[in-house]
C-alpha cells in the first residue's frame, strides 16, 4: 500500500508544467461584457467573503490562543448586548445591499432581449441540439462527433474528446443574438460558460435570453441539466465569427435543403 502511494505522489510530482498552467480553478472571464461583468461580481463576493473569513477565524483563534483557561482567564458571564447585536444585524445588512444593487442590475441586464440582432431557437433532444435560425431557412442538428474508438478506448482521446460537434453553432461577432431554450422530451440545459449563458431548455416552455460576443474563436460548453444516460454525450460548440464570415456561411447554408428533425 505504501508503495502504490510512493508512486502515485512521484506521477503527480512528474505531470508536465505545462499541465499546470492549463489548469484553473477560477471561472472564465468570458468574451461578452455580461461575461465579464458577472466575472467582477464574482470576484468582488469573493473577496468580501476572504474578508470576512479572516476577520471571524481571526478573533475566534486569538481568543482561544490568548484567553484559554490555562492562562487564568475565565468566561464573562453577561446576557444581552444591545450594542453588539445591532452592530452584527446592520454589517451584514449593509454587505448584502452592497452585493445585492450590483448583482439586480446586471440580472436585468441579462434578462432584456430588446433590440436583438438575431434570433436563434434552441432546442434540446435526448441527446443532441437543433439550432434554427428564426427568418430564415437554415436549421440543423449537432451531435457529438467524436469517434466511437475513442469512446470505447480503443483509440487516444483527443484535446476535444467528448466537446466537439459535427455542427456548431454558427454566431457573429458585435451582434446582440437572442436565444430561444424548449426541449422536446425532458428538461435540458444549454450552458456555454465563456458566454456567461446557462438556461434550462424545458418542454412546452420557452426561455430566453441573449449573447453578444466580443472575440472570435471557438467556445465550448455542454448540458448543465441531467437528462438521461447520455447525457454526458450531448456537447455545446458555438463557433464566433467575423459579421463578413457569418453572411457568407449563411448564404451557403440557405442553398441548403436541411431536414430539422432527421
Amino acid at each position: 500500500m505504501a508503495g502504490m502511494l510512493t508512486r502515485s505522489l512521484l506521477i503527480l510530482l512528474l505531470v508536465s508544467g505545462e499541465a499546470y498552467a492549463n489548469f484553473t480553478i477560477n471561472m472564465p472571464s468570458g468574451v461578452t461584457d455580461i461575461s465579464h461583468k458577472v466575472f467582477q461580481l464574482h470576484m468582488v463576493v469573493l473577496w468580501i467573503c476572504v474578508v470576512i473569513g479572516v476577520l471571524v477565524f481571526g478573533v475566534m483563534i486569538y481568543a482561544i490562543i490568548f484567553h484559554r483557561r490555562s492562562l487564568g482567564h475565565k468566561a464573562s458571564n453577561f446576557h444581552e448586548n444591545t450594542k453588539i447585536e445591532i452592530l452584527w444585524t446592520v454589517i451584514p445588512f449593509i454587505i448584502l445591499i452592497a452585493m445585492a444593487v450590483p448583482a439586480t442590475i446586471t440580472i436585468l441586464e441579462m434578462d432584456d432581449v430588446a433590440d436583438s440582432d438575431l434570433t436563434i431557437k434552441i432546442t434540446g433532444y435526448m441527446w443532441r441540439w437543433h439550432y434554427e435560425y428564426v427568418g430564415t431557412n437554415v436549421a440543423f442538428m449537432s451531435d457529438l462527433s467524436t469517434p466511437y474508438e475513442q469512446i470505447i478506448n480503443r483509440a487516444e482521446k483527443d484535446e476535444h474528446y467528448l466537446r466537439e460537434v459535427n455542427n456548431p453553432l454558427v454566431l457573429p461577432i458585435n451582434k446582440k443574438i437572442r436565444l430561444l431554450m424548449t426541449g422536446n422530451d425532458v428538461i435540458h440545459s444549454w450552458w456555454v460558460s465563456e458566454l456567461a449563458v446557462k438556461k434550462d431548455a424545458i418542454p412546452g416552455f420557452i426561455n430566453e435570453t441573449w449573447t453578444k460576443i466580443n472575440t472570435v474563436g471557438t467556445y465550448r460548453g455542454q448540458c448543465a441539466e441531467l437528462c438521461g444516460a447520455k447525457h454526458g454525450f450531448m456537447p455545446i460548440v458555438v463557433k464566433a465569427v467575423s459579421e463578413q464570415d457569418f453572411a457568407a456561411w449563411m448564404q451557403a447554408q440557405q442553398q441548403i435543403t436541411v431536414e430539422p428533425h432527421q
